[in-house]
C-alpha cells in the first residue's frame, strides 16, 4: 500500500483498508494471532503504512527539549537548529539547508494551552480525537492540575531510557470520551494482546521496578482523579487499570523522529562529484562525533504508539519484515527484509541486531524477561540442541548492562532538569 508522505489523514486506522495485502489470523493459544501475507512481496517492498490509533511523546524526552508535534510526533526543530542543540555548537551551519523538510511557518499552537503542532491539520485532528478532553488551558503550567500530577508521578517512576508513557493510556481514555461511537473505539482497543494476571504484574514490575505495587495504586488514583469516565469504569478498577497498563506495556511500539536524520538521508541521495561527496560525508561524520560527545545516544524525538496491524506481528529471530518511520512522523512503514510468499507469516524482531546474534539461551532470556514468552522460530528450533549456556563474553555484557542500568537509575534520580 502506498501513500504520499503528507497524506496521513486519509490513512484509515481500520485494518480492512489493507485487506488485499495482509490478514490477521488466529494461530493457537500460545502464539495467539499473527499477521500473514495475502500477496507476494519482494525484498525492500513496503508491505503497508499504518497510522497509530493513539501515540504520545515520552515525557522525559519532551522535558529535555526534544520538540515534537503533539499529534503526529513530527520533529519541530529545523535540521540546523537540531544539529546546533545536539552538538552544542550554536553557530553551526548545515550545507544544503533546502533539504530540511521542517516548515516552522506552518506550526500551530493550541489556542488554549499552547502545545505545538506541525500543522493546522494536526492541531485539528488532535482536537477532534482526544485533545479537548485533555487540554489544560491556562492551567498548563499548574503543577497541581490532576493531569500535571499524573505526569509528574509517572516521571518519578519511569526514567530514561523510556519505553512507555502514561499519556498513551490517557489518550486512549480521552479518545473514547470524545467519540460519538464509543463502542467502536473500545472494540479497536480490545483487539490488542491481553495478558493473564500474573503476566500483567510482571509487565508492571518491568516498567516501574521493585515498588510497582504501590506505584500502580498511586498511578490509578491519580489517573482516576484526572480522567474518570462512566463509560470506561472498568478501566479504572484495580484489575482494569492493570490490564490497561499491561496492554500499553506489551503493545506499545517505539517511535523515533529526527529532522537531522531526515536531512542526512536527503544528503545521501544528492548527485555530487566524488570530491563534493567526500567533503559532505566528512562534515556529517564530524557532526555526529560532536553530537555524540555533547549529547550521547539520545538523538531523536521519542514516543510510542498503538498500531493495530503491526501489533499482530509475532517475533522471529530471523525476521522477514521491519518497521521504520522514514516520514519523520508517526506513520509506521513495514518493509520486507526478504521475499515473502502469499500465506507466509510476517515476522518482526523484538531484538536489536546485536541481540539477534547472541546464543539461543541469551535470546530466550531477553525475550522471557522483557516480553514473557519463549521463542520457537525456525532459528531457535534449529538450535535446540545447543547447551543452555551463555558465553563468557555475553555474560560480561549482560552484567555490564545491568550495572549500567542501576547506575543510570541512581544518576537519573539525582539529575536536576
Amino acid at each position: 500500500m502506498a501513500a504520499p508522505e503528507d497524506d496521513m489523514f486519509s490513512l484509515c486506522v481500520d485494518p480492512t483498508k489493507v485487506s488485499s495485502c495482509v490478514e490477521v489470523r488466529f494461530i493457537d493459544k500460545i502464539k495467539g494471532k499473527g499477521l500473514f501475507a495475502k500477496k507476494a512481496f519482494k525484498k525492500g517492498d513496503t508491505i503497508f503504512i499504518e497510522r497509530p490509533l493513539v501515540s504520545a511523546q515520552f515525557l522525559w524526552n519532551s522535558l529535555y527539549k526534544y520538540k515534537a508535534c503533539e499529534f503526529c510526533l513530527r520533529a519541530l526543530e529545523t535540521a540546523e537548529d537540531n544539529a546546533r542543540r545536539l552538538s552544542g555548537i550554536p553557530d553551526l551551519s548545515l550545507p544544503h539547508p533546502e533539504l530540511c523538510k521542517v516548515h516552522p511557518e506552518l506550526h500551530q499552537a493550541c489556542p488554549q494551552c499552547q502545545v505545538m503542532y506541525c500543522s493546522d491539520e494536526c492541531r485539528q485532528a488532535a482536537a477532534d480525537q482526544y485533545h479537548r478532553a485533555l487540554c489544560l488551558g491556562s492551567s498548563q503550567e499548574d503543577p497541581n492540575h490532576p493531569i500535571s500530577k499524573l505526569k509528574d508521578a509517572w516521571k518519578s517512576m519511569h526514567y530514561p531510557p523510556e519505553t512507555s508513557s502514561i499519556m498513551l493510556m490517557a489518550r486512549m481514555v480521552a479518545t473514547v470520551k470524545q467519540a460519538q461511537d464509543k463502542g467502536h473505539w473500545q472494540k479497536l482497543f480490545s483487539q490488542f494482546c491481553s495478558r493473564a494476571a500474573n503476566e500483567e504484574e510482571e509487565i508492571a514490575h518491568k516498567l516501574l521496578g521493585e515498588k510497582f505495587q504501590g506505584q500502580l495504586t498511586l498511578l490509578r488514583t491519580l489517573f482516576t482523579t484526572a480522567l474518570y469516565d462512566d463509560h470506561l469504569n472498568r478501566w479504572f478498577t484495580p484489575e482494569g487499570f492493570r490490564s490497561l497498563f499491561s496492554l500499553v506495556g506489551t503493545n506499545g511500539q517505539g517511535i523515533g523522529t529526527s529532522s537531522l536524520s531526515q536531512w542526512v538521508h536527503a544528503c545521501d541521495a544528492l548527485a555530487l562529484t566524488s570530491q563534493q561527496r567526500e567533503q559532505l560525508d566528512s562534515f556529517i561524520d564530524q557532526l555526529y562525533k560532536d553530537v555524540e560527545k555533547e549529547t550521547g545516544d539520545f538523538l531523536n524525538c521519542e514516543g510510542s504508539g498503538l498500531f493495530l496491524l503491526q501489533s499482530a506481528c509475532n517475533h522471529s529471530c530471523i525476521p522477514n519484515a521491519a518497521a521504520s518511520f522514514p516520514s519523520n512522523n508517526f506513520l509506521l512503514h513495514l518493509s520486507a527484509l526478504s521475499d515473502i510468499s502469499p500465506g507466509e507469516e510476517i515476522g518482526i524482531s523484538y531484538l536489536d541486531c546485536c541481540q539477534r546474534d547472541r546464543s539461543r539461551h541469551s535470546r530466550h532470556k531477553i525475550l522471557r524477561d522483557n516480553y514473557l514468552f519463549i521463542c520457537s522460530c525456525p532459528k531457535c528450533v534449529s538450535q535446540m540442541d545447543e547447551l543452555d549456556l551463555t558465553s563468557d563474553e555475553e555474560e560480561e555484557e549482560e552484567e555490564e548492562e545491568e550495572g549500567e542500568a542501576e547506575g543510570d537509575d541512581m544518576e537519573d534520580e539525582m539529575t536536576d532538569v
